[in-house]
């Protein structure tokens, strides 16, 4: 019998909103904002004067009756879900802090978000529809889309609405059901992430990343002068912001196009991938590679092939932090002591492979998994749900493992025996 699976994923649309929704779309950001920084305030009085902790549920509480003031009444022309999302955020980002801290990890202390330094964005739930070109949102009525929506399908969760820079976005994540994908018939394979050439293969194929911030690095330079050279608070000043802000949009889809591409293509034709679990945060605190790395983009290339091996039926395996597959020799095993980052040929001394230094740590990697070492990895067919959503991670190859109850799988299970 074919198993189901349930996913949370997420059906992004642009929004073609009117003038009066414009409007709305941005009163529903501002009260998000404002309701964060208001939260965060009473957080750290209630914190510093009587050590009180407040979650998201005795905030909310708060808020509702300062709602019915004069100087709050304005929050109900937004919806209630708004900055009570809000509110919730400012509670996980406070649980996430905590954690943080207790596991010796370099954490920031939490911000106020200020108008035009942080993203417009907010999330609603309760009553919200996807029609035939166009989204229901609570309060904002229906808003055209840009793009069709006759793919949708599945329960709706949320509804995320972000503005990038004179376009608003909004994300619906839904809980969908999918049939359980069958193993993969393809190679085993290692990849190398790497500066020059974005990944290299075992098989001998590289792929190339998009550098889609270098190819764009000098128009960067010139619109973020232009906007320094403006009077602040001028017409001009936010006409040369907003072509920086198209501009920075741009670079993000080119790289953000780049990597769905390729992680789906490593996913639906192998069956097992072996990737390095790299320190990225510590790899881009070395000023002459931090612009490089940042623009390849490994860390959201692992996110993408985590649930999408998922989704496919592939194997993602992560080899150990401190494994050495640049110094280790593919053919005869040999360690190096040393090898600097400026010497691209591996060479060995005992058996004489010369070998380009990424295409051997590929090897090394492929290696790995044929030899059983790691078994922490992403199999297809192992895991009830799946999220694509960048929710947390429960492991290192795995993203977003949300439980789903027996008793809901055999429902799901029986409607497509019954189908």
């Amino acid at each position: 019998m074919i198993r189901l699976v349930l996913v949370h994923q997420a059906f992004r649309y642009e929004l073609a909103p009117s003038a009066e929704q414009h409007a709305a779309l941005a009163n529903h950001a501002g009260a998000a904002r404002w309701a964060w920084n208001w939260g965060l305030a009473v957080r750290r009085k209630a914190w510093q004067r009587r050590r009180q902790t407040l979650d998201a549920v005795e905030l909310h509480r708060l808020l509702n009756r300062l709602k019915r003031t004069p100087l709050l009444a304005w929050l109900y022309e937004v919806s209630k879900c708004a900055p009570q999302e809000a509110l919730r955020d400012l509670d996980r980002a406070y649980a996430n802090y905590w954690r943080g801290q207790k596991n010796g990890q370099r954490v920031g202390v939490l911000r106020f978000k200020k108008r035009g330094r942080c993203p417009e964005r907010f999330r609603l739930t309760g009553a919200i529809r996807v029609e035939h070109g166009g989204v229901v949102l609570p309060r904002i009525g229906r808003v055209a889309t840009k793009e069709a929506t006759d793919k949708f399908r599945g329960r709706i969760l949320s509804a995320t609405s972000r503005r990038e820079a004179d376009r608003w976005y909004v994300a619906v994540n839904v809980e969908v059901e999918r049939r359980d994908p069958a193993p993969v018939d393809g190679p085993v394979i290692g990849v190398d992430r790497g500066v020059a050439v974005f990944a290299v293969c075992s098989d001998a194929t590289n792929i190339d990343g998009p550098r889609a911030l270098s190819r764009s690095l000098r128009r960067l330079q010139q619109r973020s002068r232009a906007v320094s050279r403006k009077q602040p608070g001028s017409t001009n000043r936010r006409k040369s912001a907003l072509a920086l802000a198209r501009l920075h949009r741009r670079i993000r889809n080119q790289r953000l196009d780049a990597l769905h591409k390729a992680t789906t293509a490593l996913a639906k034709t192998k069956s097992v991938i072996v990737v390095e679990d790299l320190h990225i945060a510590g790899m881009v605190r070395n000023r002459h590679l931090a612009r490089a790395i940042s623009d390849q983009g490994w860390a959201e290339f692992h996110r993408q092939l985590a649930y999408k091996c998922q989704w496919h039926g592939s194997r993602l395996l992560v080899a150990p932090r401190f494994y050495p597959s640049s110094k280790a020799c593919s053919s005869c095993g040999l360690v190096k002591a040393e090898l600097p980052l400026n010497v691209r040929t591996f060479r060995c001394e005992a058996c004489g492979l010369v070998l380009d230094r990424d295409q051997n740590a590929a090897r090394n990697l492929a290696a790995l998994a044929a030899s059983g070492s790691i078994t922490n990895g992403v199999v297809g067919s192992s895991l009830e749900t799946e999220n694509a959503c960048g929710g947390e991670s429960a492991g290192p190859a795995v993203t977003g493992r949300v439980e789903l109850a027996s008793a809901k799988q055999e429902r799901a299970n029986q409607r497509l025996a019954n189908a």
